[in-house]
């Protein structure tokens, strides 16, 4: 048996294309226990999210998270269930077609795109898979985590690295690193938060809740948490909110240890007890809603918001597939293509090309009998 994955059929003379993966966390097939077992299984064992030696954790990991957590997990994704599924894959796959579109208008040259989890399905290696079965010989892979962090972008790198080396012939790849400052991405989220303000009275501050890490890995070098406060910087500046009027802070805590800080609920819980105190919630770190926005801000956040004396809270969608947001994508895709992309491209040009590659062919293998 071969190391190697299998290759795709191959026909000389196929028009090589450019393929575009649009990567993401993952996301459990059902809201069930089973199906958060296994998810949970394959994302709590990366090394890039728990960095605690491997004979202590998978002690800790299957003999009490997995025994007990998956049916709790389970119950919160149930209360954000689409009957299309979940949340994240439902945005994630609209992305994924509206980006089709918007590339297909802006170039002339074929780009293909497929949707790749660093844990779950669809799966990094079906991504591939679709690509390069549309011979896609150059590939940009599209975290779309706007801030770097070791635990999303680098396992979202991590898990095409690992497939690249089983790989006989190996595309040639380009990797997005991170967003968090780029004009098109900021602007998105200042229409977005307009919009919603139109229709929402301006609050007394606007919260930015960014997905925490453990502050370990910032003293070990990663940039995560400086990404974050520059986004949140900037959006306040391109709102023109004063120091007062917004605050950045950390969500999403996993054990004991000392994570980013401040943290979410202490921040929501200090300014319930404001006299009036109304908040609006932006989570600029998700590129889709998911358990973590919808549940965890929406319902645990804001429950914990009014129960303590808040007087008004409201969660502002992440960018999802807004239109804005989709063009944002291209933008920022945009320079990554450069060298990639043939200006002069025409359906012509292509058809006489391969038909040259053909014949070539066919005259080499008309020799070599």
């Amino acid at each position: 048996m071969s190391y190697f994955n299998s290759e795709p059929p191959y026909k000389h003379g196929d028009p090589q294309k450019i393929g575009i993966i649009l990567a993401n966390l993952g996301t459990p097939d059902a809201a069930d226990a089973p199906s958060l077992r296994k998810y949970l299984g394959q994302f709590l064992m990366d090394r890039r999210v728990v960095e605690i030696p491997r004979f202590i954790w998978c002690w800790i990991l299957h003999f009490i998270i997995l025994v007990f957590r998956p049916k709790a997990s389970a119950k919160k994704y149930a209360q954000v269930w689409t009957s299309k599924g979940s949340p994240l894959l439902v945005n994630a796959r609209s992305q994924e077609k509206l980006l089709k579109s918007v590339l297909k208008k802006k170039y002339r040259q074929p780009i293909e795109v497929a949707l790749g989890m660093s844990y779950g399905n669809p799966s990094m290696q079906s991504a591939l898979d679709e690509l390069r079965k549309k011979n896609c010989t150059k590939i940009l892979l599209f975290p779309l985590y706007p801030q770097y962090a070791a635990s999303s972008s680098g396992s979202a790198m991590d898990a095409l690295w690992k497939i690249l080396i089983r790989t006989r012939n190996v595309p040639e790849i380009r990797t997005i690193r991170h967003y968090h400052d780029n004009p098109a991405y900021i602007n998105a989220l200042k229409i977005s938060v307009l919009n919603f303000w139109k229709k929402n009275k301006k609050p007394k501050k606007l919260i930015m809740s960014f997905h925490g890490v453990p502050k370990k890995s910032l003293m070990q070098g990663d940039p995560y948490h400086c990404e974050c406060h520059k986004t949140g910087r900037l959006l306040a500046e391109a709102l023109k909110l004063k120091d007062h009027e917004y605050q950045v802070c950390f969500q999403s805590r996993f054990g004991k240890a000392e994570w980013l800080k401040p943290y979410f609920t202490d921040v929501i819980a200090q300014e319930a007890e404001k006299k009036d105190a109304s908040i609006h919630v932006i989570c600029p770190g998700f590129s889709s809603d998911c358990l973590e926005t919808l549940e965890e801000i929406n319902m645990e956040g804001k429950s914990l918001f009014l129960e303590g004396g808040g007087k008004s809270f409201h969660y502002i969608p992440a960018l999802n597939d807004e239109d804005v947001w989709i063009k944002s994508m291209e933008e920022i895709i945009r320079p990554h293509l450069e060298g990639w992309l043939d200006h002069k491209w025409t359906q012509k040009k292509e058809n006489s090309a391969s038909n040259l590659t053909k014949k070539m062919y066919n005259k080499v293998k008309a020799i070599s009998k």
